[in-house]
């Protein structure tokens, strides 16, 4: 019911794209649901809970239809109970390495996974978990945004996380061919509660936002060995960037197009349904795109602008209404407002900070 409704949607938004002045950009959406069995933190999917869970989209590439689809595939399940939040990813791959062992190094370097995780939306204070086929880890949490000079801080550590590796196939060995490599991660919530809204767990029908990427790298077999594939032109090696909700650009750091998890009281077994509030997501984009104006404002003038046409020049949304928003800002500040489309009681805000909020009216 969930991948129907939000098919529907999608085809909705499709179809008036072509007339709206600003191109909206497809966000995910997963009902997290509850186990209904114990789960062992093995790398594998043995349980009957993950058996009933259903697959997110395949992964995409992370500019969105701008670029093929990714040439192997990519899958990822998700659970919550009282203790923790639950992933599960399957990585097809016919050839798995991995070098780095050290924790909290920079594991893209490997072909790695990744998970994202803005608990209240606000894209400030959101977390980052990076792992290879050796099941080497880096966690960290980041202030903001690196476009709002967010800072990374990689002495933060997910205490108490629980991860394995699965590999079907053979690790660091070029003379076979492999299956795929998966990852299942258990993260408890007093890890997580730091960025979370008032600093608690998840309850039923909340929402935050998510988003998974996969980092792969071309090679070839040197003597008995991987090595990464060069392009002759760009003169670097050749990385491919594989998301589970599209980024526009080669950006994890834009968490406003990071997919959404709703917690759902229901377990496994049990049907459920989720509409995504587009009108929401469409408000969110838009103020994120001003604020991208803003500071190439601030950058080129040394001022935010108080023009309104220079940040936006879309008046209507998708679904036809006039866009009304205010903005106030001056040398060192700026705080723009917009209503919802369709539900005058709910208004949303971004400032000089990038931050985005929602406030109930």
């Amino acid at each position: 019911m969930l991948k129907l409704k939000l098919t529907l949607l999608l085809g909705l938004l499709t179809g008036l794209s072509a007339y709206a002045q600003y191109p909206l950009i497809e966000t995910r959406a997963y009902i997290c649901k509850q186990p209904i069995d114990p789960l062992m933190i093995d790398g594998k999917a043995d349980e009957q809970s993950w058996k009933n869970a259903q697959w997110t989209d395949d992964f995409v590439d992370i500019e969105g239809h701008k670029k093929p689809k990714p040439h192997l595939r990519t899958r990822v399940k998700m659970l919550w109970d009282e203790n923790y939040f639950y992933f599960y990813a399957e990585l097809e791959e016919p050839h798995i390495w991995a070098k780095l062992k050290q924790r909290d190094t920079v594991i893209f370097y490997d072909n790695d996974f990744e998970i994202f995780i803005d608990p209240d939306g606000d894209t400030h204070h959101y977390y980052e978990y990076e792992v290879n086929a050796f099941n080497t880890i880096w966690d960290l949490m980041l202030t903001r945004a690196y476009r709002d000079n967010g800072q990374a801080i990689d002495h933060w550590n997910i205490n108490g996380i629980r991860s394995a590796v699965h590999i079907e196939g053979s690790l660091n060995n070029p003379s076979d061919t492999d299956k795929y490599w998966s990852v299942e991660v258990a993260m408890p919530w007093n890890a997580l509660e730091e960025a979370a809204f008032k600093g608690k767990k998840p309850k039923a029908r909340d929402v935050w936002r998510v988003n998974f990427s996969r980092v792969q790298w071309d090679t070839k077999i040197v003597n008995g060995g991987y090595e990464k594939m060069v392009d002759p032109k760009a003169k670097r090696p050749v990385e491919h960037n594989w998301v589970w909700s599209p980024q526009r650009i080669i950006a994890m750091h834009e968490p406003e197009y990071w997919g959404q998890v709703v917690f759902s009281a229901k377990t496994v077994d049990q049907p459920d349904q989720y509409v995504s509030d587009f009108g929401s997501e469409e408000v969110r984009q838009l103020l994120a795109h001003i604020h991208r104006n803003q500071q190439q404002s601030k950058k080129k003038t040394g001022s935010y602008t108080a023009a309104k046409d220079q940040l936006l020049e879309a008046k209507t949304f998708h679904v036809g209404k006039p866009i009304v928003w205010q903005l106030q800002a001056d040398k060192y500040r700026y705080h723009a407002i917009m209503p919802h489309p369709f539900n005058a009681g709910i208004v949303w805000h971004i400032d000089e900070t990038g931050r985005l909020w929602k406030e109930f009216k």
